[in-house]
């Protein structure tokens, strides 16, 4: 039987990745020829990546601290900066854990800290259930439960007063400035999972306001944000009894 090699003109894919803005069009060429099992299928991947669809969503995965996470159509991409926060989370986790992935999106930073910490108990937890149906295809293998509610109303009430790290990637953008964002984000993404109210910081004023009754005595909770907000976020948590610290890598940001 004869066969067809499939041998793609990598140099005009770059070409047209780079013309329709792709920054990392050499990359984006190599993760598209290798998604793709025919010239029609990377033909079809590749318009769709001009037209403007995320790279990620195309490929179904996303890369995150060097796993690779899978993302459906309308699920939050985990962004390389928020390595850092899963970095420090994990700095301070004592032994054996009880642990919250909250606002999870894909689940990414509780698939991470499922490998680099022992918890003997962790969940995740979104509001949307598209994110909570991706979320549970990265960590049902792990054992892992996903919730679905609004913040820690999502957890089963006997938690209360037992997390020791609460992880929260919660959407910080300003509204205002959600129409401003890469189209890959405000088109494709959920606007839950970007829309942080007028300042930016609505979500995790009651992020920081749950967390003060869920956390465990000396436990910690983990968040992100932009520079910007960082003083009027650690003010927030400061007015409800807990003891902020910043943390900030510019290579990251």
């Amino acid at each position: 039987m004869a066969s067809t090699v499939f041998t793609p003109d990598r140099q005009a894919l770059v070409r047209r990745l780079r013309a329709a803005g792709c920054v990392f069009a050499e990359d984006e060429a190599e993760l598209l020829i290798a998604a793709a099992d025919s010239a029609q299928s990377l033909t079809r991947l590749v318009d769709r990546r001009v037209a403007g669809l995320p790279l990620e969503h195309l490929l179904g995965w996303a890369e995150f601290c060097g796993r690779r996470i899978a993302v459906h159509p309308g699920v939050f991409v985990p962004r390389g900066r928020t390595a850092l926060l899963v970095d420090a989370a994990a700095a301070l986790a004592g032994p054996a854990p009880v642990v919250l992935d909250l606002c999870c999106g894909s689940g990414a930073a509780a698939v991470v800290l499922h490998e680099r910490l022992t918890p003997r108990w962790l969940a995740a937890a979104d509001i949307d259930p598209v994110a909570v149906a991706c979320a549970r295809r990265n960590l049902e293998p792990l054992g892992v439960p996903v919730y679905q509610g609004d913040l820690f109303d999502a957890l089963p009430a006997g938690r209360r007063g037992t997390l020791d790290l609460v992880v929260a990637n919660a959407p910080y953008v300003p509204t205002a400035a959600v129409a401003s964002l890469p189209a890959e984000a405000r088109l494709y993404e959920a606007p839950v999972a970007l829309d942080g109210g007028t300042d930016g910081l609505a979500v995790l004023r009651r992020v920081a306001s749950g967390a003060a009754e869920w956390l465990a005595p000396g436990g910690h909770v983990v968040v992100e944000s932009s520079v910007a907000q960082a003083p009027e976020l650690c003010a927030a948590f400061t007015a409800v009894g807990l003891e902020p610290t910043a943390v900030r890598d510019e290579e990251r940001e």
